[in-house]
């Protein structure tokens, strides 16, 4: 297990407060990031309008956020992506077999695509083709499609922060009837 690599900053009170009412604990890159407040703010901030985005299916976001974690190695991201999945009322087989999908008979050709695609735009560099995005496109739509990419997109750059400060797993997954496949 990764020690972190910078110490936990003292979240304010009421921030504490609320991220233990909405998940059961306080999330260790809020602690990390808030070295420097501006920078966690304006991080929450957008992971909150991230979340709020809704052209793309949960479940298609869901998924490929949990293939890039596994991916780039964010365990903290497979872990809390696993805990949303189930809180949000996704398919748990499913998302419990995210990080060996290719070796998963559960996932539908489009949640396979959808994944295939996360890891292609994770690859450095990355590796998406014409045709795998005009597949995607073809089936999901432009909105959903910007959207999907954005979302990836938005994952690379949480993925790679937490993994660089040393954030692993806090135990979120735990709580979910299913457990989580491992890589």
């Amino acid at each position: 297990m990764t020690e972190l690599r910078i110490p936990k900053a003292e979240l304010p009170a009421e921030l504490r407060a609320g991220m233990i009412e909405q998940l059961g604990a306080v999330m260790e890159p809020a602690e990390v990031l808030w070295h420097n407040p501006r920078v966690a703010q304006d991080g929450l901030a957008l992971g909150g309008q991230v979340a709020q985005w809704n052209e793309a299916d949960a479940s298609l976001k869901s998924y490929a956020h949990m293939a890039v974690a596994a991916q780039v190695g964010c365990s903290w991201c497979l872990d809390i992506g696993y805990f949303q999945a189930q809180n949000e009322k996704l398919d748990l087989t499913k998302a419990s077999q995210v990080p060996q999908w290719r070796d998963s008979d559960v996932f539908e050709p489009l949640e396979r695509d959808v994944m295939e695609y996360a890891e292609a735009m994770t690859n450095t560099p990355p590796t998406v083709t014409d045709e795998m995005y005009a597949g995607l496109l073809d089936r999901v739509g432009p909105a959903a499609m910007v959207e999907l990419t954005t979302y990836i997109a938005f994952v690379n750059f949480s993925t790679r922060g937490n993994t660089a400060h040393g954030i692993t797993s806090q135990g979120f997954s735990e709580a979910c009837e299913i457990p989580l496949a491992a890589r």
